[in-house]
Order: structure tokens, then C-alpha cells, then sequence
């Protein structure tokens, strides 16, 4: 009797134990990823920040005023951005606020080479969740890698189809090639694997390209 109370007691022990390896486990994992995903949003800041300033470079030396409207436009930009900093996930109205800032900066940079539209109902902007900067960096992906002309204006679409933001925008090859690492869409793609069992969806023709996202429920 002594020995199998004391084999049942062992047993306990043991299972006790293994439950606290795998709880302890669990939370490291928790920790990596929180880690990992902060490192992603980080790498965001600095890359708008680097191409912000040269922008505002130029600006300076060939259109003071537009310098100074391009400041204001920043500066919302960046509240918006600083005040979301903490959260992995910011609401679809706040960060389609945070786009039109980004957009209207490089309207004054672009002029009438650039041409803009949203398509989403107010009832979605207050509902849902998107990654921070999910949409914003998309819009940036469009301008870095297009050709901009009042001739042939770029023009990049924002719309709303059944739980799905799709940013879209007419290709016009540039005559040379930015150096790009691909950090943004693969930066995209791994925060929406943490977040969400969604992935992220790409379109291209001759024509067009396109990202859909799936809007987040939080």
C-alpha cells in the first residue's frame, strides 16, 4: 500500500512539474514574440524618418512654403504614429487618419502627379483593427516604386470589399530601380501571421497591383 501511494505521489509530482515546463515555456514564447514584433514596428520609424527629412531637404531649397505646409503635415503624421506606439493593432479610422496625413504630405511633394480615393464606409472605420502602419506602409510601397508625372499621375485606391482593405495602384515602371531590401511586405506579412490566422493578398498584371488585408475584429 506504502508503495503505490508513494508511486501515485511521484506521479503527481512529475505531472506537476511538466505542467510548470510548459506553462514556463508558453510565457517564453509569449515574451519572444512580443519581442519579435516589437523589432517590426520598430523598423518601421526610422526608414519614414530617413525618407521624411530628405524629402524636407529638398523641399526647403526649392519651395519654402511647401517646406512649412510639409512640417504641419509631418507633425500630425507623427502624433498619430507616437500615440499608437504601444498597441500592436489601432483602429481602421485612426489609421486611415494617419494615411491622409502621409498622402497629403506627398501631395505637396507630387503635386498633381499624384491622385488619391477611399472607398470605405463610416460604419467599417469604427468597427475594425488593423496592424499600425499596415496600410500606411503599402501606400509608401506604391510611391517608392512607381513613376510619378502630371502626365501620367499615379493613382492609388483604397477601398473596402467584404471585411478586406485592398490598396491598389496603377504600375508605370520607373526608369531606374530604388534600392529596396523588401523589408515592408515581408514586415506586413509577419505581423499579420502573429496577430491573426489571416494572411496578406497580393494581385499584379501588366497593369495594376494590388494588397488586400483582412480587417481585424481587435
Amino acid at each position: 500500500m506504502n508503495t503505490v501511494v508513494l508511486v501515485i505521489a511521484e506521479s503527481v509530482v512529475l505531472k506537476n512539474k511538466k505542467t510548470m515546463v510548459e506553462l514556463e515555456n508558453a510565457q517564453l514564447r509569449n515574451k519572444n514574440t512580443e519581442a519579435f514584433y516589437l523589432q517590426l514596428k520598430q523598423q518601421i520609424h526610422p526608414h519614414f524618418l530617413f525618407n521624411s527629412l530628405n524629402i524636407l531637404k529638398t523641399l526647403i531649397k526649392k519651395n519654402p512654403d511647401a517646406a512649412v505646409d510639409y512640417i504641419i503635415k509631418l507633425s500630425d503624421f507623427l502624433r498619430v504614429a507616437i500615440s499608437s506606439n504601444n498597441s500592436n493593432t489601432v483602429k481602421l479610422e485612426e489609421e486611415l487618419k494617419l494615411c491622409l496625413d502621409y498622402l497629403e504630405m506627398q501631395k505637396i511633394r507630387f503635386g498633381k502627379a499624384l491622385e488619391y480615393s477611399f472607398d470605405i464606409a463610416d460604419e467599417v472605420k469604427t468597427q475594425g483593427f488593423v496592424p499600425v502602419f499596415a496600410i500606411q506602409m503599402l501606400l509608401e510601397n506604391a510611391i517608392k516604386h512607381n513613376a510619378l508625372t502630371e502626365d501620367l499621375p499615379l493613382k492609388i485606391e483604397v477601398i473596402h470589399r467584404d471585411g478586406w482593405i485592398k490598396v491598389s495602384n496603377n504600375l508605370q515602371a520607373k526608369s531606374y530601380t530604388e534600392s529596396s531590401n523588401g523589408l515592408g511586405l515581408t514586415n506586413l506579412t509577419e505581423r499579420y501571421k502573429m496577430l491573426s490566422d489571416s494572411s496578406i493578398e497580393f494581385f499584379k498584371n501588366e497593369n495594376v497591383f494590388s494588397v488586400s488585408i483582412k480587417i481585424l475584429p481587435q
